[in-house]
C-alpha cells in the first residue's frame, strides 16, 4: 500500500523514488508544500509556458508544466529550478529558463534537440529535462568529470523518479548515482 505524501510528512525522509505510484496531485501538494515555506515566486502564466515550448519547439513534459502553473515560478528542487521568467529573484547565473536555453543551445555545447537546462548545480554543473519526453527523462551536465565532449550523460530517470529522490532527501550532492560513466577514452576518466 502507497503512502500519501501527507503521511510522509513532506519532510524529505519517507518520500521513496521506488514509490511510484503517487501521483502527480501527490508532487503537486509536496512541491506546494516546500514552496510555501521557502516564499518562492508564485505561478507562471500559461504564456510563459508557451514561450519556451514555442522557442524549444517541443511541449514541456506534464508534470514540469504543473508545477510551473500551479505552484512557482521556479526555485523548487535541489537545485532550485530556473524561473520561466524573470521573476526579480535569479535561481542560477541566468535570469530566466530562456536565457539559459539560449546558452545551451550554443553549437560549441552541441546539445540534442529538446534538451532544456533547468537547474544549475554550480560550478558548470547544469540538471537537464527533456521536452521530447512526456515524462521528462532527466540528464546531467557536467565538464569536470572528464572532457567536454563527454560533459552530457543521461540520468536514466524520469523528472518524477528524480523530484522523488529530492523530496526523499537522497538527491546527490557530486555525481548522480543514476549518469551513464564518462567514456573510457576521457583524459579524466
Amino acid at each position: 500500500m502507497a503512502l500519501s505524501l501527507h503521511e510522509r510528512d513532506v519532510d524529505k525522509r519517507r518520500f521513496a523514488a521506488e514509490d511510484l505510484q503517487v501521483s502527480d496531485d501527490e508532487f503537486i501538494a509536496a512541491v506546494r508544500a516546500y514552496a510555501a515555506n521557502e516564499g518562492l515566486p508564485g505561478p507562471a502564466s500559461p504564456e510563459d509556458v508557451a514561450a519556451i515550448e514555442r522557442t524549444v519547439g517541443h511541449p514541456m513534459p506534464g508534470l514540469l508544466k504543473r508545477i510551473y502553473l500551479e505552484v512557482c515560478n521556479g526555485g523548487f528542487g535541489p537545485w532550485e529550478a530556473v524561473s520561466l521568467t524573470d521573476t526579480g529573484d535569479w535561481f542560477s547565473d541566468c535570469e530566466d529558463i530562456n536565457m539559459a536555453y539560449r546558452d545551451f543551445s550554443d553549437p560549441e555545447r552541441g546539445l540534442p534537440s529538446g534538451l532544456v537546462p533547468l537547474m544549475d548545480r554550480g560550478c558548470a554543473m547544469w540538471a537537464l529535462v527533456d521536452f521530447k519526453t512526456a515524462d521528462g527523462q532527466m540528464w546531467d551536465w557536467d565538464p569536470n568529470l572528464c572532457c567536454k565532449e563527454d560533459a552530457l550523460a543521461p540520468l536514466s530517470q524520469p523528472l518524477a523518479e528524480w523530484l522523488a529522490d529530492w523530496l526523499r532527501g537522497a538527491m546527490s550532492d557530486g555525481s548522480y548515482p543514476h549518469r551513464e560513466p564518462a567514456a573510457k577514452d576521457c583524459a579524466s576518466a
